[in-house]
């Protein structure tokens, strides 16, 4: 997903200030897709000289909210039906583990540890979101259909790292496993 793809569908949603767009990209689409204030606004710059989005009212000291466009909302459709989303995945956890035998066994483990505690809190996160869709809390709109599925897929990606950064963490405190091929 590219960032202007996700400002635009967020658009998609209703009028939002770079603030507010700032604030749910964080909460929501952060843990998979991080992006800074800065990065926002300089799109949303990109998005409204493009005609993609434009400002839909300005606040006092100039906070601007922006409205996606007729143009904004054909594009985002293009880029959910026209293109096939890249398939790699840059993931900074599984680069590492081709590495952790340079760590000492202890420094591991603890690491491990950390990680699976993250993950877990993440998925937390996410379940605490899916429960509240399924509660009905936001509504039943496509939009709230589609946050769900996404952040069911969330849930599960992070409890199954959960999963893989408790079992690497047991590997690691028993060497011999790895050199078994017991899993």
């Amino acid at each position: 997903m590219s960032l202007r793809h996700g400002l635009l569908g967020l658009l998609a949603e209703g009028p939002a200030s770079g603030y507010d767009l700032t604030q749910r990209f964080e909460k929501v689409v952060g843990p998979v897709w991080p992006a800074k204030h800065p990065q926002i606004y300089a799109e949303l710059g990109r998005l409204a000289t493009e005609g993609l989005i434009r400002v839909e009212s300005e606040g006092p000291r100039g906070r601007k909210a922006y409205e996606i466009t007729d143009a904004g909302l054909a594009e985002v459709r293009r880029w959910l039906v026209d293109t096939d989303p890249a398939q790699a995945l840059r993931f900074e956890p599984l680069l590492r583990s081709f590495f952790f035998w340079l760590m000492e066994p202890d420094e591991l483990a603890a690491h491990l540890d950390r990680e699976s505690a993250s993950y877990r809190q993440l998925a937390t996160t996410y379940r605490e979101y899916a429960d509240a869709k399924d509660r009905g809390d936001f509504g039943f709109s496509p939009q709230t259909q589609s946050l769900r599925v996404a952040v069911e897929a969330g849930a599960r990606i992070y409890t199954a790292l959960a999963e893989w950064a408790q079992w690497a963490a047991e590997r690691s405190r028993s060497p011999a496993a790895g050199r078994t091929g017991e899993d």
